[in-house]
């Protein structure tokens, strides 16, 4: 009897904490995962305690603007799509300081996997009504947040190869498939990076990347000890010249050792410059938003994530 009690009163006390929580939902109902498993989200959602406010995403550069007008009607956010739909959310995210909750309905899901939240929507809902909140910073370039990494070079011709149709036909797969393509049709370019203390190194790069998660590109890893909540940035130039480089490097690239292989070099700190000799396009989070010359800095416990 003592511990049916004590099940109650621990039943009783979950209820006062998540039962009335309004949360804005933001999701991409067309996102490759589907609309049923979507529905039934909801439905969890709302059976364990949060009152949502949905709202379709219908175009991704007014979320932060829906954020802003439900800063005092709602005390979280739930965002259902991939890691470019969070991207384009964030500003809002920042500057209302709402948590944010993740349902994972893209392709890649990096940001999720590198806060360890499950593919599956059912477990991803769980996460999100227990509610435990964990602050994580942000990346920066030229005005620009990214939650994982922003990049030049490879990164943006993969970018542009890779359509809703090439994701939704293939998957996560896309992202090998897009990028051997583009391999083919890449040249090394020169760029000076600067890094914390005054130290430059003058590179030809296939790509240079800036990481502030762990994961991106489909389950790349930035650096072998990269976190989310690190306080730094990892950057790495790649150095190929030949295809046969390239498979030789990527078990390196998979687990974020990219220091020990002879055709790429990697930094740490907290901001760094990179300069070339013609303004080239950066990719943050998939999404090409700005160009060279760039200034990348980290964001320490910019906003606040529900996590596992």
């Amino acid at each position: 009897m003592q511990k049916m009690g004590g099940e109650k009163a621990l039943f009783e006390l979950w209820t006062s904490l998540f039962m009335n929580q309004r949360a804005l939902l933001l999701v991409n109902r067309h996102a490759r995962r589907g609309q049923q498993p979507l529905d039934a989200a909801v439905h969890q959602l709302e059976s364990l305690g949060l009152e949502l406010c949905e709202e379709a995403i219908a175009d991704p550069d007014r979320l932060p603007d829906v954020i802003r007008d439900y800063r005092n009607r709602v005390d979280l956010v739930i965002i259902g799509g991939g890691d470019g739909t969070l991207n384009a959310a964030v500003e809002g995210l920042v500057e209302t300081q709402l948590p944010l909750g993740i349902l994972p309905l893209g392709t890649a899901n990096d940001l999720a996997r590198t806060l360890g939240i499950p593919a599956t929507l059912p477990e991803a809902c769980q996460i999100i009504a227990a509610g435990k909140v964990h602050a994580i910073d942000l990346g920066w370039v030229n005005g620009k947040y990214f939650f994982n990494v922003a990049s030049l070079g490879l990164s943006v011709k993969i970018t542009r190869s890779l359509t809703q149709e090439v994701k939704r036909r293939w998957g996560v797969f896309a992202y090998a498939a897009t990028a051997l393509q583009a391999l083919w049709k890449s040249r090394r370019f020169h760029a000076e990076i600067q890094i914390e203390g005054g130290r430059s190194q003058k590179v030809r790069a296939i790509q240079i990347a800036v990481g502030n998660g762990r994961y991106y590109g489909g389950g790349m890893a930035v650096a072998e000890d990269a976190a989310i909540d690190d306080q730094r940035l990892d950057l790495y130039s790649l150095e190929v010249d030949h295809w046969w480089q390239m498979l030789a490097v990527l078990p390196a690239l998979r687990r974020g050792r990219q220091g020990v292989s002879p055709w790429a070099q990697s930094w740490t700190g907290k901001e760094f410059h990179v300069y070339t000799r013609r303004p080239r396009s950066i990719n943050t989070d998939g999404e090409i938003t700005t160009s060279t010359p760039a200034h990348f800095k980290v964001v320490p416990n910019a906003l606040s994530v529900i996590v596992p």
